[in-house]
């Protein structure tokens, strides 16, 4: 006899060995006798056609050979939640007894039964069911909640779940499971793909204490994040990666709770989408891993000001974009609170050849940053790239109207727009004189050698010593080096220049991270070495 295919069968999510599929059809496929399912593979390269057979159309697919028919029999239509706790858990009563065995005990030649062990056995197996507080049922094949209650009256202590890559085709199973969940935090269910409401629908306490919510790769759309948001008064971190959400829509009066939101991997329309959810007023991280964003723009703000936008984000990822022209560095130093940025792979990293390079030129243009690229800015770090990047394009400074004079200074609107921090930077250094500027070569020419001669005033018997050391060569390894002549720890030591550009007077070395090309020390300059 032919299985029969579960009545709610349509719509509903399956496996069928190792496959997922969502069903489209059940019914008749004539001339053949009985019932058909018809399967739209999560991997169109399973399918055989586009839902038509022999002409006639029995459903519909995205891919043109997406579609299958297969017999019910064939399709694992899943478990419910608390089968699969067991399961995975190694709780399942089935599993575990094996009649007959289980409840007697030897003594000798003598063979004492107890009665009731069942009932031990499903006793200690309540316990440990109620004492679980992190529960992951990931690729567990969980399709449904099970009876109603079973949940809240076995498993009362749950707080944090993974419902991740199961078998739930709907938000009415998320929420049937999560009503029985009073404490319920952390709630992890990507990787299901699943209808969600297309209308508001009413608000209750079922998710009235989730803090974190994952729906990465489920389809949601952002018109659909916001229908279900009023039933998330608390959420602190919602992931939405891989949902092919290319519109966003600003959020009134939800998610005002929100303090991470990841986008990752959806290609928004453009870079404007950003200013839609802007104005969350707790939002500290905003993720945005390739969503192909080629610029980042806050009109509302002017040079050297800052944008009312985003009033509270400490953290931005926007690694693997498109994002090619300096201006969005430029914006990214009106946001009030920023602290922490990523952008790995972007058309823009490309620029400078140098690494080193771009990381100072970022650091100088973004004043409150603290960790690019996961890296701890320091404060000797910051001081050098600011004044290295005063000195780098202090003659453009000059040639566009800048002066040493206040009076004097009125540098164009051109670069300003390039350089908006320029002026705060001449605030803060003083504005660099012709004197200091001449000779100044980038960063990105090719290292060449100097030739320098060390000394040691305190050691008057020493010789001076003259060495080629390349340009590239930062104040750390140059300490390595004296450590070897000198036998002094490299900590122990300070180092200066005298040169004759700079008569009677000696510049400190004093980051151990800079190259010796960033003090403009040039050929035949003196570098003196104390402890």
């Amino acid at each position: 006899m032919a299985a029969r295919a579960p009545s709610d069968a349509l719509g509903r999510r399956v496996l069928c060995g190792a496959e997922r599929a969502t069903v489209r059809y059940v019914g008749g496929v004539p001339p053949t006798a009985g019932i058909w399912l018809g399967v739209e593979w999560d991997d169109p390269q399973r399918g055989k056609h586009d839902g038509t057979y022999e002409g006639t159309q029995y459903f519909k697919c995205r891919h043109p050979r997406g579609g299958s028919f297969i017999r019910p029999n064939k399709a694992n239509f899943g478990v419910d939640f608390l089968t699969a706790i067991k399961d995975r858990y190694g709780l399942n009563v089935e599993q575990d007894v094996q009649h007959g065995t289980e409840d007697t005990l030897v003594f000798g030649k003598k063979t004492v039964e107890f009665v009731g062990m069942d009932s031990i056995a499903e006793q200690q197996r309540q316990v440990q069911l109620n004492q679980l507080v992190d529960i992951s049922v990931r690729e567990c094949a969980v399709s449904h909640a099970g009876q109603k209650e079973e949940i809240s009256r076995t498993c009362a202590n749950i707080r944090h779940i993974n419902l991740s890559k199961n078998l739930i085709s709907s938000w009415e199973t998320v929420t049937a499971i999560a009503s029985q969940v009073q404490n319920l935090e952390t709630l992890n269910i990507s990787e299901n793909k699943m209808k969600f409401p297309s209308t508001l629908t009413s608000v209750s306490s079922v998710f009235s204490k989730l803090r974190i919510l994952a729906l990465n790769q489920t389809e949601i759309t952002w018109t659909e994040v916001l229908l279900c948001a009023p039933g998330w008064p608390a959420l602190e971190e919602l992931y939405l990666t891989s949902n092919n959400i290319t519109v966003l829509e600003r959020p009134d009066n939800v998610l005002q709770t929100l303090k991470l939101l990841d986008l990752s991997d959806n290609q928004l329309l453009d870079g404007n989408q950003m200013h839609l959810i802007a104005h969350l007023p707790r939002l500290e991280q905003l993720i945005l891993r390739n969503t192909g964003i080629s610029s980042i723009h806050f009109p509302d703000a002017g040079f050297g000001c800052k944008t009312k936008m985003f009033p509270s984000l400490k953290g931005l990822a926007i690694n693997d974009n498109k994002i090619s022209q300096w201006s969005s560095i430029n914006e990214l130093d009106k946001l009030p609170s920023l602290r922490s940025l990523q952008c790995h792979n972007n058309p823009l990293m490309d620029t400078e050849k140098n690494p080193e390079t771009l990381r100072q030129l970022i650091i100088a243009k973004i004043g409150q940053l603290e960790i690019l690229n996961k890296s701890e800015i320091l404060p000797a770090e910051r001081r050098g790239a600011e004044l290295d990047y005063r000195k780098i394009f202090g003659n453009d400074w000059l040639a566009a109207g800048g002066n040493c004079n206040p009076e004097k200074n009125k540098p164009s609107e051109e670069f300003l727009a390039a350089h908006p921090r320029y002026p705060s930077l001449c605030l803060k250094y003083g504005a660099p004189e012709e004197g200091e500027l001449k000779g100044r070569q980038p960063l990105t020419l090719k290292n060449q050698l100097l030739t320098l001669t060390i000394k040691c005033p305190e050691r008057p018997e020493q010789k001076p010593v003259e060495k080629k050391l390349p340009e590239s060569m930062t104040i750390q390894r140059v300490k390595g080096l004296l450590y070897r002549l000198l036998k002094i720890p490299g900590s122990e030591l300070k180092l200066s220049y005298e040169s004759s550009k700079l008569e009677g007077k000696e510049v400190e070395l004093d980051n151990d991270l800079k190259p010796l090309q960033f003090y403009s020390i040039e050929n035949g300059d003196c570098v003196l070495v104390r402890w």
